[in-house]
């Protein structure tokens, strides 16, 4: 009697009970989906602190090393060479000798202008005493005096000439090139010597005028030559140019640089740093984290796994890093990869070296 309606009770139940198991299914399925979704909006960056330190500006440019002093030693009368006291590569200082030509013949001439000197100062001597006596005018006193003075300056003359038969250094330096041999017969103005002074070396360099009221005389550089590694080496500016070359655009800097070890030659390549601003504990970061448009430069920083834009503004440069005046406080973090796809206010996974770590803890 009771078998039919105890059976359409028990489906609706077992219905109703169905349709509850669909619904609590259905909701977890759909916050599961809604959770995934939130984590695929979450963009992966990059991250790191804000670092500080020291900036400068610097003027980088490039030029070759020459001697500050160098001078050709040529013969100044002709002789054969006789006598050969330096080689190439070898220190002397001024005064030394060098090198002695052939001077026989510039002896004798010496000793004849000393002979008619001493003749004539004997006549002229006999010629005063008549004087006294009435005996002689004093115009010919005078031409014999006149004479004398005349042989005075022959002497002298071929004295000098004598002299230039020792070849002697004209100034401290290296002997960068020898150009005569024992037994070579050399003219006047013949070239003998090369002598190169290597404390300092200079350098010039030719500076775009929109630098120039950046450098002065005084200021430091540093110099890195290819030609030894690389190996950096002090200098400073030793003088600059006050004018500027109208068809090139550019005005001279001298640096000068010393190598008490005598490393650097003359000739060889250099790249010059010149440091003409410095600023002390700046906040620093990579060029590649700024991102920019027309009108602003712009970085995002992490708050809570969230980016927000900062706009900045940029000082100088040092390699890849660069500082920035205004913006930042100095304790931020800030997106070093990824921000190019980041909105403000927008969600981000951290990854890399700065990403969060679980830990497990034992009880």
């Amino acid at each position: 009697m009771y078998g039919p309606d105890l059976s359409i009770g028990r489906i609706g139940g077992l219905a109703a009970v169905l349709v509850l198991l669909l619904t609590t299914t259905s909701c977890k399925n759909g916050n599961a989906e809604e959770e995934k979704k939130e984590e695929e909006a979450a963009i992966p960056v990059e991250v790191q602190e804000i670092d500080r330190g020291d900036v400068a500006a610097v003027y980088s440019g490039t030029a070759a090393l020459e001697a500050d002093q160098e001078a050709v030693v040529v013969a100044k009368v002709t002789g054969e060479v006789i006598d050969l006291r330096v080689e190439e590569g070898q220190r002397v200082k001024q005064g030394d000798l060098l090198a002695r030509l052939d001077g026989d013949r510039l002896r004798l001439q010496v000793q004849r202008a000393r002979a008619n000197l001493a003749k004539l100062e004997r006549d002229v001597a006999r010629q005063r005493e008549l004087l006294k006596k009435n005996l002689v005018s004093n115009e010919s006193i005078e031409r014999a005096e006149y004479d004398v003075a005349s042989l005075k300056a022959e002497l002298e003359l071929a004295e000098l000439e004598l002299a230039y038969t020792e070849i002697r250094a004209p100034i401290d330096g290296v002997i960068a090139e020898r150009q005569i041999k024992v037994g070579n017969t050399v003219a006047i103005n013949t070239p003998l010597f090369r002598l190169t002074d290597l404390e300092p070396l200079i350098a010039y360099l030719h500076v775009p005028e929109r630098e120039f009221n950046k450098l002065h005389a005084g200021q430091e550089a540093q110099l890195r030559v290819d030609a030894l590694g690389g190996e950096t080496f002090a200098g400073k500016i030793a003088r600059i140019s006050p004018v500027v070359d109208a068809a090139t655009g550019t005005f001279k800097v001298t640096v000068e640089t010393g190598d008490p070890d005598g490393a650097l030659k003359p000739g060889m390549f250099a790249r010059f740093d010149i440091v003409y601003d410095m600023r002390r504990n700046a906040i620093l970061i990579p060029r590649a984290s700024i991102v920019e448009d027309e009108a602003n430069q712009t970085v995002f920083i992490i708050e809570n796994e969230t980016a927000h834009r900062r706009t900045i503004r940029t000082g100088l440069t040092n390699g890849a890093m660069i500082e920035v005046l205004e913006g930042l406080q100095g304790d931020e973090r800030i997106v070093t990869i990824g921000q190019s796809g980041l909105r403000d206010g927008g969600k981000v996974k951290i990854v890399g070296a700065d990403a969060p770590t679980s830990a497990t803890t034992s009880g």
